[in-house]
């Protein structure tokens, strides 16, 4: 098994057949001229440059064509890619370098000044940079090398690694989850099964390459789809659809809310969507029922995590129903088990607990799909994968039919807008205040982002600060989706005899009022 060949199947069959449309940069690729620059890219990496097998290609650019073709490219010839968050400060992305080792750092133009910075403080062999320009590093490499098809291809198998996806921790640092091509594989498998994919599709990425998404579009390729890659805003996406005759993605619930808000959003043309999914962090039971009547096609739901990708679906089926009356309750599960994928709700010891939907548990699963450990993390690859079962650190209950309802995260993870957010991470930035002497950060209800980020301090004794004050110094040291949207002051923080903090307390009466579906 080798993903770097998704193109290539299509590209023996029906060359002509149109692969990517890059909306950004204005550009279309068919899936003839695709696996050419991927054997070439390929080609150049092993032959041209000498990256050995198991090497890791770092990726800094937002959605475009040239980075659907490292990812193949890569996988094609037994390299991992370690695709980058733009998004993140230069601190972070210096660390993750230096964690991941790239023997190359492929980067857009539009980064090209950010990457000489961090080649200057990483050991990286070789950078290179792409551009609208045939002149450019990447064209002359992929001009330069062979379009034959590699010769280290037929040495991968489904057990090598070939993606790195850097994601938050509880201690406020990121870690990177390593896939093969063979976890990847299996969760395409049950994202094929639960959006129900026909090769006439065309799949709108709306997310960032750098996320699991990733994966999703990369499976509509392997039926032969196209895909058409945006850069995600509201009405570019409406227009994309109506244009493109677009017929599936992936949205989250700040999309779905931004694009029902444009102006004008009935007189779209949208008659080419037969399903979306919709995930990446809570969606209000209001907002779903909205989109199932906005949108002229059918929804299913998707949980997941980076380590799993998508593990839980509620089908179109359950929607429809739920619409009708039946089980309305279920718009705020996360459904059942994927195809390919079996999931418990147990106690600490790893017991099942029971399908009563009031018993809470941690959900853990079973599955070929999900990683293989995290990158250079023993200690937390044992902590997580446990005899064959990934503890994902969310809390759930699940009723008699095994419909599951995530009620908290052990983790206390943050998702707005479809990004992680790690409330120590983002306390730490707070601290950086010296009139803070306490901190709790956690997610309250948004209707925009799913989540917003909350910070409750307690100051010095003698220490004055205003709540702008304290989001100003935590955003010199977070990314803009990080920092606090609001601050509330008090005089101590709700701990257990321990000393721990708790929390819960503090999250738990902005929840009980909504009832929102993960």
């Amino acid at each position: 098994m080798n993903l770097g060949k998704i193109t290539a199947k299509t590209a023996s069959l029906d060359p002509g057949r149109e692969a990517l449309v890059d909306v950004p940069n204005d550009r279309r690729i068919s899936y003839g001229d695709l696996d050419e620059r991927i054997r070439r890219l390929a080609n150049a990496l092993r032959s041209d440059l000498g990256l050995a097998k198991g090497n890791r290609v770092a990726i800094l650019s937002k959605n475009c064509i040239q980075y659907m073709e490292v990812f193949y490219g890569v996988a094609r010839c037994g390299l991992i890619a370690l695709p980058l968050n733009w998004r993140l400060s230069e601190a972070e992305l210096v660390r993750l370098l230096q964690d991941g080792e790239p023997a190359v750092f492929i980067v857009s133009a539009e980064y090209r000044e950010l990457a000489a910075r961090l080649q200057g403080q990483i050991d990286v062999q070789k950078l290179i940079i792409f551009a609208d320009d045939p002149e450019d590093d990447y064209e002359r490499l992929l001009a330069s090398a062979s379009p034959e098809e590699p010769s280290s291809s037929a040495t991968v198998t489904g057990d090598d690694p070939v993606l790195i996806l850097y994601t938050g921790g509880t201690t406020g640092l990121s870690k990177g989850a390593l896939h093969t091509h063979h976890s990847l594989y299996m969760g395409m498998i049950n994202q094929t099964v639960a959006e129900r994919i026909v090769p006439t599709d065309v799949y709108m990425l709306t997310g960032q390459m750098f996320h699991i998404p990733v994966a999703l579009a990369m499976n509509y390729m392997a039926h032969g789809c196209p895909v058409v890659l945006i850069n995600f805003e509201a009405q570019l996406a409406l227009e994309v659809i109506q244009r493109e005759r677009v017929s599936a993605f992936l949205g989250i619930t700040t999309m779905i809310n931004w694009m029902m808000a444009v102006e004008g959003f009935q007189e779209y043309d949208l008659s080419s969507l037969r399903n979306f999914q919709y995930g990446g962090g809570p969606m209000p039971r209001s907002v779903v029922e909205a989109a199932m009547a906005a949108f002229p096609c059918t929804l299913i739901q998707g949980y997941g995590q980076t380590e799993g990708m998508t593990m839980t679906f509620l089908s179109q089926e359950d929607h429809q129903d739920a619409l009708a009356g039946v089980h309305p309750e279920r718009l705020s599960s996360c459904g059942r088990p994927g195809f390919v994928t079996e999931v418990q709700v147990v106690d600490p010891e790893g017991q099942p607990v029971p399908r009563d939907g009031q018993t809470p548990g941690e959900i853990i699963v079973c599955s070929e799909a999900n990683m293989v450990g995290y990158w250079r993390r023993p200690e937390l690859t044992a902590e997580t994968l446990r005899d064959g079962w990934l503890w994902t650190g969310d809390i759930a209950v699940w009723d008699e039919d095994g419909y599951v309802f995530i009620v908290d995260r052990a983790k206390d993870m943050i998702i707005s807008g479809g990004e992680n957010i790690y409330s120590t991470q983002v306390e730490a930035a707070i601290h950086q205040h010296p009139a803070v002497l306490e901190s709790a950060v956690f997610g309250v209800p948004d209707d925009t982002w799913g989540e917003a980020v909350k910070a409750v301090v307690v100051l010095k004794p003698g220490q004055e600060a205003s709540a702008a004050d304290i989001i100003e110094v935590a955003s010199q040291h977070l990314a803009s989706y990080q920092k606090p949207k609001s601050v509330d002051f008090v005089e101590a923080l709700p701990k257990a005899p321990t000393g721990k903090i708790l929390k819960r307390e503090l999250r738990d009466p902005y929840w009980q009022v909504e009832e929102r579906s993960v």
